[in-house]
């Protein structure tokens, strides 16, 4: 048995999955999480860009969502590992999953490059916006709507059997 068909045996998938309300409310958590979560990242891109915002310092835009990113960053991870867990089966096979895993990845690696030269001291960017911050913005908000339309492709079920 591969492990995607373990987990698809669980008591907690079966529930999830089969349950009359557990899928469609855990799916609605995620779905809100995301809005959250996302307006938050558009928010901070887009004062990374100098797009918006401008008149609030960056460093206080980034203090100040930081612990609303971090709310809606752990309930979209939870609610999206249940609904992974409820049907794992489906989701090894489907190429929009991969896709979204790819973004994700992706993401990481964005976040980890401009950690130190604009997330970690943004007080340095109240002066003026650097060539490093406007990619930082620019590459984030390319990665997180690639990772959100991925997310949403998954319910058209293109797999790689067909």
């Amino acid at each position: 048995m591969s492990i995607p068909e373990w987990i698809e045996g669980t008591r907690i998938s079966v529930a999830i999955r089969e349950g009359a309300f557990a899928y469609p409310i855990i799916g609605g958590i995620h779905l809100l999480a995301i809005a959250l979560f996302g307006g938050m990242i558009l928010a901070t891109d887009l004062r990374l860009l100098g797009w918006a915002l401008r008149r609030q310092p960056v460093s206080a835009l980034i203090r100040d969502l930081r612990k609303w990113k971090w709310l809606g960053g752990v309930v979209v991870a939870v609610t999206g590992l249940l609904l992974a867990w409820a049907e794992p089966v489906r989701l090894y096979r489907n190429f929009a999953f991969w896709m979204k895993m790819i973004f994700f990845a992706l993401v990481g690696v964005q976040a980890a490059l401009f950690r130190r030269g604009v997330y970690r001291y943004p007080e340095k960017l109240d002066v003026a916006l650097t060539p490093q911050a406007r990619l930082a913005g620019a590459l984030s908000l390319v990665l997180w709507t690639g990772l959100i339309v991925s997310g949403r492709f998954i319910a058209f079920d293109v797999s790689f059997e067909e």
